[in-house]
């Protein structure tokens, strides 16, 4: 009885190794697109908040100061891009563009697409920021005979930048999320890479999870590695006097 048991324990043990063997093979194998896809991935969540940072400023200045008709047409934008799915906004300047005959490079569509729906949600966490900036700084401005727009971008927006820094991050972090929806526009990133991979690899909970823990880990590495440095920073620079 104990040879028998020994033969399928080691039966057992090599079943496994193969397994295994098998396993990082094909790891190995898909490596290098795992990893391009990851780098695209990067660098949309980059392009997006680059470009949806000054957008969402540019709107929130409109909608704060009440500039004629623009503020109207800002407000019905932050309110089209925050109640509609990201999904159908992607496929709305995909198609869209197509219809128009304008013929433009997957990277700047995909780009479009972070750039439209970010700036619609940095627009209202910096419209909740300078509203929390007491009307004092306001006041203190004008006594030193600034401008409304010098109160503005010397006074009020370094303040009200230290109270965005949260929701700016919440956004940067919800990138990285965001951009496997342009995957469904043939833009290539990480999700569509781990879909060409699971299309020939037939492993779809292996390269999933493996998707799972990268989104994860890009988020960490910026929430622990940027994030934290840059609210520590701001709040050292505004700490009252006493």
């Amino acid at each position: 009885m104990r040879p028998v048991r020994l033969r399928k324990s080691a039966d057992l043990i090599l079943s496994a190794l193969v397994l295994m063997e098998e396993f990082l093979s094909v790891i190995a194998d898909s490596g290098n697109l795992v990893l391009l896809g990851t780098l695209y991935t990067l660098l949309y969540a980059v392009l997006g908040m680059l470009f949806g940072l000054p957008l969402g400023m540019l709107v929130t200045f409109i909608r704060h100061e009440q500039v004629p008709v623009l503020a109207g047409l800002a407000h019905i934008y932050v309110s089209f891009m925050r109640s509609t799915p990201q999904l159908i906004q992607a496929f709305l300047v995909y198609f869209g563009l197509g219809a128009a005959g304008i013929d433009l490079p997957l990277i700047v569509i995909g780009t479009l697409v972070l750039t439209a729906n970010a700036s619609a949600y940095l627009s209202e966490t910096m419209r909740g920021a300078m509203e929390g900036v007491s009307a004092g700084q306001w006041s203190a401005g004008y006594s030193l005979g600034l401008t409304r727009f010098r109160t503005i971008c010397h006074i009020v927006a370094p303040q009200a930048l230290r109270l965005a820094i949260p929701g700016i991050s919440n956004t940067l972090i919800s990138l990285f999320k965001d951009t496997s929806v342009l995957s469904v526009i043939t833009v290539a990133e990480l999700m569509k890479y781990t879909g060409d991979i699971i299309s020939v690899t037939f492993r779809p909970f292996t390269f999933y999870l493996i998707a799972a823990f990268i989104y994860w880990g890009l988020c960490l590495l910026y929430e622990y590695g940027i994030h934290r440095r840059v609210e520590a920073r701001f709040k050292k620079a505004y700490l009252p006097a006493f």
